[in-house]
């Protein structure tokens, strides 16, 4: 149940970016056509091979690395370098993919140290070490077996990295209560086979982070059934001559709170993200008994410093040269840029930039400033930041290489909403926009109501072709942050425990509601759409709500909550604990009660589903069920498989042709014919 930032997963997705965009000749006068008819230069091509999807960033001294996702390489992960003399080669030619399955989702799959450069294979599972300049053949450091490797950093004492590996047992891989996570530590000639472990018990482990001197290591650990996000433990061990670990300790986090992000300043001061005060702030152990005294909030605000941890090696602040911290916070659904003054003793300044959402940020030794940033009307870019003022000083990698026509692309609007229990949801509407067409006079655009997945993510305020398809077309769409969602602090993202698939549910409904009743969109062409945790809610709201909704479109969503626990893997195992409530034989009955798999007889909406048949964390036995139910009852339904795909649609063919299915189921619900050439209304079985 991953969030967008989940390697690859992904349903949606300043000074010297507007040269990405096309002015817009618009005529004297817009077009008139019906809603979803409208043409657009956003295309099905477009969005599903052209956009490319930048992740962890990287400096090492005058370089600067960055991982590629590429649709039109069927998903495939490269690895890219930009050096002092300008130019950016690319490490990982075809057919190597960078990335790791650890807990599934992955992330953090390579480091880079003085020009050597390691990174996980995400066919393979091992470590390789690359040539910095792309040009030697990579050599694996580790060997073959049941191994993933995440989360990967130089031990800057010795000629070694620090690793979480996950083992999955060789003679049935797929057992998650076989597999281990530990912290290991690997030479970099390979010399001492799969490494020797150092953290090994907890059911999870993340973030080993050496201090500058190598003489400490920290990590963070947990133990089911928590989440990252629930509960973690910061721990601190020396370093010993011979490499092992001494005196390891707890030394922040615990039970109901979450650490994250454990870094070591220049000097030494090791900092962390924790969530005591309800929201995700930075401290640090800077008194005079170091790791081992107490830690200090450097700015208390009301504002998120990461997010949950679906994935490895987030990168939310770094240390600049003068003592000053740069942190990316989130408030309000958006992203900001805030430098906090040396020691946090003065003060906290906000930075403008032309960013809403940020993907990472490092700092270089210099002081320079690298994130990866997107704006409601520009795609994101790896982009160097002045560290005073966050104005844009250069891009080094765009995610659009096609202009785009800014007359065709939505603006968020924040909406605050009531919802039910006399409590608030919060949201993103985004109307229809195109400046060639107009919709009728009398006429209100059909509403689709986006679900994220987790359901701990949030929607994002950057430009989305996977939205702008839609807005381009006439056809609104509004993201929904349901209580559960991340950025409003822990109360807000604790009101979704023991209530999943009644307080998302009813907040899909109150948005849907909101926004017909103040008539921006048509209140009986509402559509619900969601993927994984998101498409869980569409089944739901299909059942329990089937009133509200004139369709549903799900992707690789959850149907059955009972076959996750026997039929999910090891990081998720124990969530519905938490979400739905213990696994007891009363418990049970909630899980049967609230899995869409037995109610499909009160479905009275056409649904369209797409599933991945190499998903490991929705397993397509969900939705062979379901089929086989809807067509047994006669019931509207489309579905769609694919064939090496997993839980997100990586490959442009796939998603080209869910884009096309998806306007044609539309077209066959609301009588519009879709101006793309080939896209008819879609036949709808079991509907009349």
């Amino acid at each position: 149940m991953q969030h967008p930032a989940a390697e690859g997963a992904s349903d949606d997705d300043a000074p010297e970016i507007s040269d990405v965009l096309r002015p817009h000749a618009a005529s004297s006068e817009p077009r008139v056509g019906p809603y979803g008819s409208w043409s657009s230069s956003i295309d099905a091509d477009l969005v599903a091979g052209t956009a490319i999807s930048l992740s962890e960033p990287w400096v090492d001294g005058d370089d600067v690395y960055w991982l590629e996702s590429r649709a039109a390489e069927r998903g495939r992960r490269t690895l890219l370098r930009h050096g002092l003399d300008g130019v950016t080669r690319d490490l990982t030619p075809n057919p190597f993919r960078v990335g790791n399955g650890v807990h599934e989702y992955g992330g953090a799959s390579y480091a880079v140290s003085g020009g050597r450069v390691i990174a996980s294979s995400q066919a393979d599972g091992r470590l390789w070490r690359l040539d910095s300049d792309g040009v030697l053949p990579a050599e694996a450091i580790t060997p073959e077996g049941p191994w993933r490797y995440a989360d990967i950093t130089f031990d800057p004492r010795a000629e070694r990295v620090y690793a979480v590996r996950e083992t999955h047992d060789a003679a049935d891989p797929n057992d998650f209560t076989l597999v281990r996570n530990e912290i290991v530590a690997l030479a970099l000639d390979g010399s001492d086979g799969s490494g020797r472990v150092l953290v090994t018990g907890p059911d999870f482990v993340a973030a080993p982070r050496p201090s500058p001197d190598g003489a400490r290591l920290a990590w963070i650990e947990w133990d089911l059934p928590d989440m990252p996000w629930d509960s973690t433990r910061l721990r601190v061990a020396e370093v010993a001559a011979d490499g092992g670990l001494v005196n390891p300790r707890t030394i922040a986090g615990g039970p109901g709170i979450s650490v994250d992000q454990p870094r070591w300043s220049p000097s030494g001061v090791l900092h962390v993200v924790s969530d005591e005060t309800e929201w995700w702030n930075l401290y640090a152990f800077d008194g005079p008994d170091g790791p081992d005294g107490r830690k200090r909030n450097l700015a208390p605000m009301a504002a998120e410093l990461t997010g949950p941890a679906w994935v490895f090696g987030y990168s939310t602040y770094g240390f600049l040269p003068d003592g000053a911290i740069l942190v990316i916070a989130r408030a309000d659904g958006r992203d900001r840029l805030f430098r906090i003054g040396a020691g946090g003793r003065s003060g906290v300044l906000p930075l403008e930039t032309a960013f809403t959402e940020f993907g990472g940020l490092r700092v270089r030794d210099d002081g320079s400033v690298l994130a990866i940033g997107a704006g409601p009307r520009e795609g994101a870019v790896l982009a160097r930041l002045d560290p005073r003022t966050g104005d844009v000083r250069g891009v080094l990698a765009r995610s659009l290489s096609t202009p785009l026509d800014p007359g065709v692309l939505p603006e968020p609007e924040s909406i605050v909403f009531p919802t039910t229990d006399g409590a608030t949801a919060r949201g993103l509407f985004f109307a229809p926009r195109n400046a060639g067409w107009r919709g009728p006079d009398g006429e209100l655009p059909p509403l689709i109501v986006i679900i994220h997945g987790g359901p701990t993510a949030a929607a994002s305020s950057a430009l989305s072709l996977d939205r702008a398809f839609y807005t381009s077309r006439g056809i609104a769409v509004v993201a929904v942050d349901y209580r559960g969602s991340t950025g409003y602090g822990r109360p807000y993202r604790d009101a979704l425990k023991g209530r999943w698939g009644i307080v998302d549910v009813d907040d899909a409904v109150a948005a849907a509601r909101f926004l017909a009743d103040r008539g921006s969109v048509d209140a009986a062409r509402l559509v619900i759409r969601g993927g994984s945790s998101g498409g869980y809610t569409t089944l739901a709201a299909a059942c329990f709500v089937p009133d509200v909704f004139a369709a549903g479109i799900s992707h690789y969503g959850i149907a059955d909550l009972e076959l996750l626990r026997v039929d999910g893997h090891k990081f998720e195992c124990r969530y519905e604990e938490s979400m739905v409530g213990p696994w007891t034989d009363e418990g049970r009955q909630v899980y049967r009660e609230r899995s869409p798999i037995h109610f499909l007889d009160r479905v009275r909406i056409p649904l369209l589903m797409f599933q991945g048949l190499d998903d490991r964390v929705v397993p397509p036995s969900q939705l062979d069920a379901m089929v086989a139910a809807f067509t047994e009852r006669g019931l509207p339904h489309v579905a769609m498989t694919f064939e090496g795909e997993g839980h997100g649609f990586r490959r442009a063919d796939t998603r080209k042709a869910v884009f096309r299915t998806e306007l044609g189921f539309l077209a066959r619900l609301f009588g519009f014919l879709p101006a793309d050439p080939g896209v008819e209304p879609l036949e709808i079985r079991g509907l009349a």
